[in-house]
């Protein structure tokens, strides 16, 4: 009876929300949802796609780029554990505000820029029926139960879940262009991150003999049940005790009575206490009958505790807490054209190192210290977690393959195994990386439309995947639009799909902890829907060459 509620709760929101790693979104404004192959974009955005390329843009001054991004997924699990009444479980999840801004000034060759973005996580999930994870314990109480004779024959629990994750990025940026060849920056990412947690579990019923009532109460009477006994027990052993010391022992029951040691009373009293322990008290001398007693003194307080620990275990149970964490990463990014049709970057962002602190209002138990006692509960009040955000290598290219085409191509890279995710970083087989390609075709001076397509994969193992986080290959498709208001305003929209392959999880469930293994194949699912508007003002003056 150790996980009872939110047993793998620590990575919930911050897995792969949208497009990006394990950990790290990357649909950082409208431009890339249209296209979604943004890495080599001499375009606003690139602030955070391509800070070099910043220093190429074709107007001095001041530059500003607002975009949001309305984000709806939907998560599936289901489990065939034979036990659950339900097997299919459905998340909801939504970030109806994915801000992405980004402002700068270019002077010459110098460009100095900043950008705000949720560079991870960014929305909430709803589990309205909760979790496998929740019910497994309780859908254990029926076999265990019926095993032990008892009449259990169903159960019922309303269990709920919602967390919300973001880590919101700060990034600032200064590039320079070297030569008409090559421009480079130095930057960083400071990295704010929270993630609140509110759930509860209430209500478990048992249903016995065709009745139910609430778990905690069945094994709150069990528990009395057994300490009464105990009690029983020890004032039995007691009574007995004279018997003993006057060298009776050898003697039955009935013997005793025969021979006017003990009356009629307290033989059926004898006999009775054992017949409720079990215990067939014919032929039984009294040495024996005493020994009997006094080993289920011993015993009965013992299950008395575990039952009334189980009571408090499956008793209605709230959680309400908070992880915050700060890093800062280093970024550095190249942009190289090689000629006057193909731009090529690179860019290299380090690893942010996030060290989560609790603050816990309300926790929830989810065992027992098998050497103190004490209830063992989900998120300790100042207890610490680590959730590093990868070191992340990009490369694009964008190719203008006539004057109102462009293709855009690029490939991240994210170092998923060099991490601190509290040793689930072993449990992946590779790193995670993503594909795109883009075509950008302008219809006239003011309207250009855009397509795209990114295919992501992880290193993520079945081991890796549990109810709460998990990571899944998955196909991304992009369109939409952007059209010149005047000289200084563009609009942006745009709108992608993204398509998950399913993935399973093959595992033994430890039946009530009773070391009896069942095999549990759970299944995970999700997909994600994006609708992006953004806005770039372009207040600078375009950069002529002057002939002499």
């Amino acid at each position: 009876m150790k996980k009872v509620l939110l047993a793998t709760i620590a990575v919930v929101l911050t897995g792969q929300l949208f497009a990006g790693g394990i950990v790290t979104n990357t649909n950082q404004s409208a431009m890339y949802t249209r296209l979604l192959a943004r890495d080599a974009t001499l375009g606003l955005d690139a602030v955070y796609f391509n800070p070099a390329g910043v220093s190429l843009f074709a107007n001095d001054g001041f530059f500003l780029s607002l975009s949001n991004q309305s984000i709806v997924q939907t998560r599936t699990i289901t489990s065939d554990y034979r036990f659950l009444n339900e097997s299919e479980y459905i998340g909801n999840v939504s970030a109806p505000l994915f801000p992405s801004v980004y402002a700068g000034y270019k002077m010459g060759n110098l460009a100095i820029s900043a950008g705000f973005n949720p560079i991870g996580g960014g929305g909430g999930a709803k589990y309205k029926k909760g979790l496998p994870t929740l019910e497994y314990t309780p859908s254990d109480l029926v076999p265990a139960l019926s095993g032990l004779g008892l009449p259990v024959t169903d159960y019922s629990v309303n269990a709920s879940f919602e967390g919300t994750s973001v880590f919101f990025g700060y990034q600032v940026n200064v590039s320079y262009k070297i030569n008409d060849l090559l421009s480079v920056a130095l930057g960083g990412r400071l990295v704010t991150a929270k993630e609140t947690y509110n759930g509860y579990m209430r209500d478990i019923r048992l249903t016995v003999n065709g009745y139910t009532s609430r778990a905690d109460d069945y094994f709150n009477v069990l528990g009395d049940q057994a300490t009464a006994g105990a009690a029983a027990a020890a004032g039995a052993v007691t009574s007995m005790q004279p018997i003993i010391d006057l060298g009776a022992g050898v003697y039955t029951l009935a013997q005793l009575e025969g021979l006017g040691y003990i009356d009629a009373a307290t033989v059926a009293m004898l006999e009775g206490g054992l017949v409720q322990l079990g215990v067939d008290p014919a032929g039984l001398d009294a040495a024996t009958i005493q020994a009997t007693y006094a080993a289920y003194a011993a015993a009965l307080p013992v299950q008395a505790a575990e039952s009334y620990a189980k009571a408090s275990l499956l008793g209605d149970q709230e959680v309400e807490a908070e992880k915050t964490a700060t890093g800062f990463a280093p970024i550095i990014s190249v942009n190289f054209s090689p000629m006057e049709k193909l731009n090529i970057a690179l860019k290299y962002e380090f690893a942010t190192k996030l060290e989560f602190t609790n603050s816990t209002t309300k926790d929830v138990i989810t065992g027992l210290d098998p050497d103190s006692g004490l209830p063992v509960t989900m998120f300790p009040d100042g207890a610490k977690t680590h959730l590093d955000i990868p070191a992340q290598l990009v490369v694009g290219a964008t190719y203008q393959v006539m004057d109102p085409l462009m293709v855009s191509a690029g490939m991240h890279y994210y170092f998923d195994k060099n991490v601190d995710w509290d040793g689930r970083e072993e449990l992946l087989d590779g790193n995670s990386y993503e594909l795109a390609l883009g075509l950008e075709y302008a219809l006239n001076d003011n309207l250009l439309v855009s397509c795209g397509y990114l295919y992501t994969t992880s290193g993520a193992t079945g081991n890796y995947q549990n109810n709460m986080s998990y990571s899944l290959p998955s196909n991304s498709v992009g369109a939409g639009f952007a059209y010149k208001l005047n000289s200084k305003l563009e609009l942006n929209i745009g709108c992608s799909y993204t398509m998950y392959q399913k993935g399973d999880k093959n595992f033994s469930h430890d039946l009530a902890g009773s070391g009896t293994l069942l095999p549990v194949l759970e299944t995970y699912d999700k997909d994600a829907l994006i609708g992006a508007i953004g806005l770039n003002f372009n207040f600078g003056k375009t950069t002529k060459v002057v002939e002499e």
